[in-house]
């Protein structure tokens, strides 16, 4: 299988259309993780043609960085290497200290993709993005992204720079996005990556009516698995089962290859513990599914997500 590669706003470095979630890698907030399982992840990702890394300062207090570190000295030319800054100070010095951080972490001397992961409410982020130029023209970045911000906060850091790629939580159980975040992308030639693609691994069909997780398990106070909105996404997933099915495939597949069948979408990514589940990702993008397949998932989609209230995201983080 010959894996897609599309371009990500104006960086040269093209994107695997399947990526690597390196959350998990962090080592908190889904279970723990061992460094070696990460690292035969990211090597089995790398070696079957997914080169779209995405991690992020803060998953696992930048412990997710350093093990993908590890391996850029042997790989950096083969990668796209994304990664997403916390928000500190809302100043150009802060933004390119900020790079260096990441810089350091990851063992390398420049950044296909770096984020503005989470913005600050009724804050001027334009002196970050202004930073974040600064370090373009420095060849320490090569494209700047945002995530999870609003249109109007994507219009302010307009003002003074160029977004190349949108983060955006979106699935088959999570579609608010499409109201205004998407178009709004797509009419300024802003690249879509999708995080959290297949629902928090409720779209693997592998969750009971009754999930329970861990104390420090993010998905605990996750919307998608709150008591008044899991039991219609379990009830959705077990609709789509029969889908799948029918098609002859595992339902992740299918939602994978959903979400990157969306206009404008350049990479879905997908987390995966170790190597085995990176293959089972990759099996996703093998093979056609048929349109009528995909009209079946979307009139289900289209019914839950009814029951699904609009919190802006599905952590309920508002910083």
């Amino acid at each position: 299988m010959q894996m897609e590669r599309r371009r990500v706003g104006t960086i040269a470095q093209e994107s695997s259309l399947l990526g690597l979630g390196c959350w998990a890698f962090g080592g908190s907030q889904w279970g723990g993780q061992e460094d070696e399982d990460s690292c035969s992840a990211i090597l089995a990702a790398l070696d079957s043609g997914v080169n779209h890394l995405d991690t992020a300062q803060g998953y696992g207090s930048g412990r997710s960085e350093k093990v993908v570190g590890t391996l850029m000295p042997a790989n950096r030319e083969r990668v796209f290497l994304a990664t997403k800054m916390f928000v500190g100070e809302l100043t150009p010095e802060a933004a390119l200290k900020s790079v260096e951080v990441s810089l350091s972490r990851l063992a390398t001397d420049s950044i296909d993709l770096f984020y503005i992961h989470w913005p600050r409410t009724g804050k001027d982020l334009r002196p970050i993005m202004t930073g974040l130029e600064m370090a373009r023209s420095q060849g320490k970045i090569h494209g700047i992204g945002v995530s999870n911000f609003s249109v109007e906060q994507m219009e302010q850091v307009m003002e003074v720079g160029t977004i190349d790629g949108y983060q955006v939580g979106y699935s088959l159980f999570w579609r608010w996005p499409e109201r205004d975040i998407m178009p709004f992308c797509r009419e300024h030639g802003i690249s879509l990556i999708t995080y959290s693609s297949i629902a928090q691994g409720i779209l693997t069909g592998k969750f009971g009516p009754n999930p329970s997780f861990p104390e420090d398990d993010q998905r605990k106070g996750n919307v998608l698995f709150d008591p008044a909105v899991y039991p219609h996404l379990y009830e959705g997933v077990e609709q789509m089962k029969k889908v799948a099915e029918d098609a002859g495939r595992p339902l992740v597949e299918l939602a994978i290859r959903w979400c990157s069948a969306q206009p404008g979408v350049a990479s879905v990514l997908v987390g995966a513990r170790n190597a085995g589940q990176v293959h089972a990702n990759l099996r996703a993008m093998d093979g056609d599914i048929s349109p009528a397949t995909m009209a079946r998932l979307t009139a289900i989609s289209d019914e839950v997500h009814q029951k699904i209230p609009n919190t802006g995201n599905i952590f309920r983080f508002y910083p």
